[in-house]
């Protein structure tokens, strides 16, 4: 037999695979989180938002500052000291920036799904622009103070720390 190299459709940056074969710490099958940046005035105003959105609790979140949310960068193989960028963490692969976006998405329902069709544009401008609002979302939008807690989930167990921070 031929040695075959297999086409992946998602480069290695952005779509991360978990070659250890350890499930993801904090997780039971079939479970899926986003992790966000907990000082991030914006990222706590699109996770308020996904929690409306989400009102069958399919995901779960953790701030990129909490336990939790740093045990699963670690997981992933991501620096848990200054990670700037949403993950999406679902069945053993990791998706960051415009792509971890737009897998929460697939898991909302009506309207929201419908930005999905926004995957289909070049990865190279839609991560440029997620990148410079990114680096300039602090100066824009504002920083929380460290150990300020994540916005309420209402009831259910969302968040993996429990919405400790």
């Amino acid at each position: 037999m031929q040695n075959v190299k297999r086409k992946t459709t998602v480069p290695p940056l952005y779509l991360i695979r978990n070659e250890r074969l350890t499930p993801p710490p904090h997780l039971l099958a079939g479970e899926r989180v986003v992790l966000f940046d907990g000082e991030c005035v914006l990222c706590r105003r699109l996770v308020q938002t996904l929690i409306r959105a989400d009102w069958k609790k399919k995901i779960h979140l953790a701030t990129v500052q909490s336990r939790p949310g740093k045990d699963l960068l670690r997981w992933a193989g991501l620096s848990d000291e200054n990670f700037n960028t949403i993950a999406y963490i679902a069945d053993g692969q990791v998706s960051i920036r415009s792509d971890a976006f737009f897998q929460a998405l697939i898991q909302l329902g009506w309207p929201w799904r419908t930005l999905r069709i926004l995957r289909f544009l070049p990865r190279k401008p839609r991560d440029g622009l997620y990148n410079y609002v990114a680096r300039n979302r602090y100066r824009w939008f504002g920083k929380l103070p460290g150990g300020t807690l994540p916005p309420d989930d209402g009831q259910g167990r969302r968040y993996l720390d429990g919405g400790r921070g």
